[in-house]
């Protein structure tokens, strides 16, 4: 072809949107499914707290839990020589 394409742009542009297509609806479920969780973790919390407990401490529990045993151990240093250093310990 005289401007230097050639025939078989068309289709590579074609598979190419296709493959993009394909990711972004995964991403569209995946982005449903995480809502769908999110909705049943609220109402796990909801539950726990019509029993009497506790949410806010629940959440910190379940955010510790996910850390490294040695990530959390300094940042619970950390927290208490700061609180040392503002006088609250």
């Amino acid at each position: 072809m005289a401007d230097g394409s050639t025939s078989f742009e068309p289709a590579t542009q074609t598979v190419a949107g296709e493959r993009l297509r394909l990711f972004i609806e995964r991403v569209e479920r995946l982005e449903e499914e995480k809502k769908e969780v999110m909705d049943q973790i609220k109402e796990v919390f909801a539950e726990a707290k019509g029993e009497g407990y506790d949410t806010k401490v629940m959440r910190q529990i379940v955010r510790l839990r996910k850390m490294d045993t040695a990530d959390r151990q300094e940042q619970e240093a950390l927290l208490d020589l700061y609180l040392s250093a503002i006088g609250e310990a």
